[in-house]
């Protein structure tokens, strides 16, 4: 692991992304911008490493006093964790500015690490900006080469992490990453879909081991405790709490094991409407989320056990059922409300009265400042994440159907009958099922949540579905 260590505004988030090869770390000339620990995995020429970008350091006025001083005191813990964890460090500096007192001050202080140390210093984006730039100040410092690179251009940085890789002696590795299972195809709902494949596996399905990690996004509005909860299951101050609403800007992943299954959890920036996102910084950690809930299997939504089923609590969980993931909704800082005199059962009614589109959704009761009932985010998302790639056995849903067209038909169609014949699964994640049927076009919305609610309880689904009615196309007979 090679940490990125800094005064802010010095370009670590820039040389992060630089040495990661994507955009991973939000980039903007406002100082303070990162404040969590953000790490990502990186392969240099076969070597395995990882880079971990911290908030910018201050430690000259880290005694100072003033409102926002305990928030950028547990940033800067945020750093030293950071160091101690490295295998090596990169102090980051401004190498047109030249050496300042916190470049000095924070040297200091990472010599105590004992950890091989390099000088990088930055925006040297030509030979003649280094030329003109004071470098020789910076070997003032003892670190042995300074390393002149340009993150924004690329210039310097691969020479920086062979110097790196040479001294640590990281060996090459030879492993390959596991392949993904192929997935099913794009749906089309007008192609002729073969209604006769055999699926043998069991329908009802609750949380067996999967392969492969499970990518769980935590989501919710700002300082509804999404960090917090992260924190919990993690058992260590891996993210910066702080009452300060809107503190993680970034989408940060981190690796948890649990029941034998590992989970990728992202913590995200919480999600406002637009009108209320005042700086650029936040919009792009907005979008860093809404990004996040793409790449996730499953998605926990958190809400403030005090104000939840308020209007932008229903726009996130809009967003998620539209975005067709499977998700659950995190009732945070239940005791609070216990106190108060909440019940479970009145808060889920009522919950529901307000929010009926997430009726089917498991909810939890958390609080995550406490620790309880945080484990059971994990166990539940990995029973979703089973029921969203579940395959479900022919024969049982058209015993299903059968069942459904002898206990409540379909409404008639201009006096006439709309008769359901045959359905399979055709698609997983979500779980994608196509019943063939007469007069498709007359089957209305309140029959369709019909026969989806009763797929439901056939086999215990809490995750998204889609149903599509398809005509059974006639084959001709004879020469008719």
């Amino acid at each position: 692991m090679i940490a990125l260590v800094g005064r802010p505004n010095v370009g670590k988030s820039t040389l992060f992304n630089r040495l990661v090869s994507r955009r991973t770390a939000i980039v903007e000339d406002v100082p303070g911008v990162t404040r969590d620990r953000n790490y990502s995995d990186a392969s240099w020429e076969g070597r395995a490493v990882s880079v971990v970008d911290t908030g910018g350091f201050e430690p000259v006025r880290s005694q100072g006093h003033g409102e926002g001083r305990p928030l950028m005191q547990r940033v800067q813990e945020q750093a030293q964790l950071a160091v101690d964890e490295a295998a090596a460090v990169i102090l980051v500096v401004d190498g047109r500015e030249g050496l300042t007192e916190v470049d000095r001050a924070l040297a200091h202080l990472l010599r105590r690490s004992g950890k091989p140390l390099y000088v990088a210093a930055n925006k040297m984006d030509s030979e003649a900006s280094e030329r003109r730039a004071p470098l020789a100040d910076f070997h003032a410092l003892g670190f042995g080469e300074v390393h002149s690179v340009s993150a924004e251009h690329g210039r310097g940085t691969a020479e920086l992490i062979d110097a790196i890789i040479a001294a640590l002696g990281l060996p090459r590795g030879d492993s390959e990453p596991e392949p993904e299972a192929e997935p099913f195809p794009e749906l089309d709902p007008d192609a002729d879909i073969d209604l006769d494949a055999d699926d043998a596996e069991d329908a009802r399905v609750h949380g067996p081991r999967l392969e492969g990690d499970i990518r769980l996004a935590i989501i919710g509005r700002p300082n509804v405790g999404k960090s917090t909860i992260v924190n919990s299951l993690l058992g260590k101050e891996r993210l910066v709490v702080s009452e300060v609403a809107g503190t993680t800007r970034d989408s940060i992943d981190s690796l948890v094991e649990h029941g034998g299954q590992r989970f990728v959890v992202t913590d995200t920036a919480g999600i406002r409407r637009k009108r209320s996102i005042a700086q650029k910084v936040e919009a792009f950690s907005v979008v860093r989320a809404m990004r996040s809930i793409d790449r996730a299997e499953v998605v926990a939504c958190l809400l403030d056990a005090g104000e939840a089923g308020v209007d932008q609590d229903a726009r996130i969980l809009g967003l998620v059922a539209d975005k067709v993931r499977a998700f659950m909704v995190v009732v945070n800082k239940w005791d609070l409300a216990e106190k108060e005199g909440a019940t479970r059962a009145w808060y889920r009614d009522e919950l529901h009265k307000r929010l009926p589109f997430v009726a089917y959704a498991p909810m939890l009761f958390t609080s995550a400042a406490k620790g309880q009932g945080v484990q059971k985010v994990l166990t539940t998302a990995a029973r979703l994440s089973a029921q969203f790639r579940a395959r479900f056995p022919t024969p049982a849903l058209n015993d299903l159907i059968e069942n459904i067209q002898k206990d409540h038909p379909a409404p008639l169609a201009h006096g006439r009958p709309v008769r359901l014949y045959y359905a399979a699964q055709v698609g997983y994640a979500p779980p994608t099922f196509v019943i063939q049927c007469s007069r498709p076009e007359s089957i209305g919305d309140t029959y369709r949540r019909f026969v989806e609610n009763r797929v439901r309880e056939a086999f215990g689904l809490e995750v998204p579905m889609r149903l599509i009615f398809k005509e059974r196309k006639r084959k001709p007979r004879g020469g008719r």
